[in-house]
């Protein structure tokens, strides 16, 4: 499958054109560390999970120095924590601050799994953990939640999409004395994958091996330097460009994956494709679809443009893997991608239009800030609009916006670092509030009866 000498064509790539691993996650299951006794559970998560991720950061930087290419993440997923405290009864930010301590200790980036499934409805420990999580994350700092509120199979649990509006605002007043941090660290799901390993949405499934590798790999800013090439090319041909590059970006990632599987002696997970921008010049999905011919990202046309480059993502870099999984496609997170921050200040991408191009794309409204005064049913009514989206078309779909506290439409929230910066987009000032306070559950769609 893998020859070392393909792999290192992309030199230049790497180079010039900011391509990179983004992440390789290890996922680690904490089933085997349920407890009645809290300080038992978090002693027993702790051990295992030093255990198990102690070599990690180490191995990635091995593999950097070996093969030339940029990791630039290295992160935890583990059980949703919702599972693994429900035994106790007690508050889980005990939970939390243990998953901090090993952040702190194996030198991750980020751990993902301060988690809850609910989509259906909530049992043993789901609503202690969500309401839980302002104040989890406001006191830790490279723990990441996320809560599945909707599946094609179950429908939209609405109760927990009310909920979650108000944890969001909650999440960003706890912090708004460090950039409203906390709510960029809350990812809301519809069809959650089990093995995503980009954060903050990143957890381990129940149906996953018990420890694992998964690989994200990134690359919008090589695709760019391809399309560049082919300016008078047709649609047909801009995306067999896609799909080659595609294949060859990830091939590094199956590249990589295996090797910090081999060397940790877990077993390989999945490569996710996703194209994930980051705030540097050159490495914008939304460049990508202004270089295939739209004056701006935001344009009639930009749904259309996306859809193509998602497909044409997926088709090669299933070929150059032997498992791909996670969410697999192109992302656009607006404050992480110059070109997309650039098309919101100018008035050509709308949070309608960026609703728009979700139902074609790898995810969701990703990284949105929104006015300070947003009231928490208008952020639910947003999180239920995506998850429909997710639950009709049988797709992941997800919602992290952050309220940003004291600001209006216009200013700009500064994250800095690879969270970049956002424009405070405009939110519809019309109320949603009847409809989110009805609770209950939207139904699963016809197209869920499969069996």
């Amino acid at each position: 499958m893998l020859n070392t000498g393909d792999i290192l064509e992309t030199i230049k790539m790497i180079q010039e054109e900011n391509l990179d691993i983004r992440t390789i996650t290890m996922g680690i299951s904490l089933l085997d560390c349920i407890d009645s006794d809290i300080d038992r559970a978090c002693d027993k998560v702790y051990e295992k999970m030093m255990r198990r991720a102690e070599h990690l950061v180490k191995t990635g930087e091995d593999i950097e120095k070996q093969y030339g290419i940029p990791i630039i993440n290295k992160r935890i997923s583990v059980t949703p924590i919702a599972i693994v405290s429900a035994a106790t009864k007690q508050s889980p930010v005990k939970f939390a601050k243990t998953l901090q301590r090993v952040a702190e200790g194996t030198g991750v980036n980020y751990v993902g799994g301060y988690s809850a499934l609910v989509h259906k409805g909530f049992s043993a420990g789901d609503k202690e953990l969500i309401e839980s999580i302002p104040e989890a994350l406001a006191e830790t700092k490279n723990v990441c939640s996320s809560v599945n509120i909707g599946s094609t199979k179950a429908g939209i649990n609405m109760d927990a999409v009310a909920m979650m509006g108000k944890i969001i605002r909650e999440a960003s007043e706890k912090t708004a004395h460090d950039h409203c941090f906390g709510a960029a660290k809350i990812v809301v799901f519809c069809n959650a994958p089990e093995d995503n390993p980009f954060m903050a949405g990143a957890f381990h499934g129940v149906g996953e091996y018990d420890t694992e590798i998964n690989v994200g790999v990134s690359g919008p800013g090589v695709v760019r330097a391809a399309l560049q090439k082919h300016p008078d090319a047709n649609i047909s041909e801009i995306a067999d460009v896609i799909k080659k590059t595609a294949f060859k970006i990830t091939r590094m990632g199956q590249l990589v994956g295996t090797e910090a599987s081999k060397r940790l002696g877990v077993p390989f997970g999945i490569v996710d494709l996703s194209l994930a921008p980051t705030p540097a010049v050159g490495d914008s999905v939304a460049h990508i679809l202004e270089e295939i011919g739209l004056e701006s990202c935001g344009a009639h046309g930009t749904t259309a443009c996306l859809a193509m480059l998602n497909d044409a993502v997926k088709k090669g870099g299933v070929m150059a893997s032997s498992h791909v999984g996670g969410l697999s496609g192109a992302f656009i997170p607006v404050s992480e991608d110059a070109g997309m921050i650039d098309a919101a200040n100018r008035g050509s991408l709308s949070l309608e239009k960026l609703e728009a191009m979700t139902a074609v794309c790898s995810v969701g409204l990703d990284m949105i800030v929104i006015p300070g005064d947003t009231p928490a049913d208008t952020i639910s009514a947003i999180i239920a609009d995506e998850a429909a989206i997710g639950m009709v078309n049988s797709k992941t779909t997800a919602v992290r916006v952050i309220p940003a506290i004291g600001m209006k439409e216009g200013d700009t929230l500064e994250f800095g670092g690879l969270f970049g910066s956002g424009p405070v987009m405009k939110v519809s000032s019309f109320s949603s509030s009847k409809f989110i306070s009805r609770g209950g559950r939207i139904p699963a769609p016809l197209q869920s009866l499969k069996n």
